[in-house]
């Protein structure tokens, strides 16, 4: 589903491209409610001539990810990516090398497009032990540090510890919860945006 504002001029360009998983595709609600909509919306309220393309598919992996991108860069030449991929790697725990060569392949290409990336980070639960859970970690900050890229270093930072604001499988943030994840994101995508018109 895409969203478009106002058209601005060639030097301020500004289409987004949203590549992640059910955490950026409003899993359990009207995609109105996403994070994404309220991303659009503020855009056009602060003055961001900006298109708003959200190819986040649900129980996406890196995998995947990797293997849509090309397509979609080439059918929405964006000039902005958002990419919030790997929360399903970590619940499946696949290997965490694997996740990181997707990721940097990602940035990357994109990068080569000359799309300014945003790198959503996450975390997995301590259940899955301190080694995995570590290593899976240390995927996003040292890939950020590396590609030079804006980061986000956790995605859920302030949500997934209210109740109030998370779906009833503890996993997904409820419609309540989607404003946080677009605060979570703000600073750093508004470091990589334009100048308004």
């Amino acid at each position: 589903m895409a969203w478009s504002a106002s058209a601005a001029g060639q030097n301020n360009r500004c289409n987004i491209l949203v590549l992640g998983d059910s955490l950026s595709a409003a899993f359990g609600m009207s995609t109105t409610q996403g994070w994404v909509e309220l991303l659009n919306v503020r855009l056009k309220q602060r003055g961001f001539a900006c298109t708003i393309v959200n190819a986040s598919v649900s129980g996406d992996t890196t995998q995947g990810g990797r293997a849509r991108l090309p397509s979609l860069l080439k059918q929405y030449t964006p000039t902005h990516m958002i990419l919030e991929l790997g929360a399903n790697n970590g619940l499946r725990a696949l290997p965490t090398k694997k996740m990181k060569q997707d990721l940097q392949w990602m940035i990357q290409t994109a990068e080569t497009s000359q799309v300014k990336v945003l790198l959503v980070g996450m975390r997995m639960p301590p259940n899955y032990g301190p080694l995995y859970t570590n290593e899976f970690e240390q995927v996003f900050t040292s890939l950020a540090e590396d590609e030079g890229v804006a980061f986000v270093p956790f995605f859920l930072e302030g949500v997934i510890t209210q109740p109030e604001w998370m779906q009833a499988d503890a996993l997904h943030p409820n419609a309540n919860g989607q404003m946080r994840l677009l605060e979570n994101i703000w600073s750093q995508l508004l470091s990589i945006l334009p100048q308004k018109p």
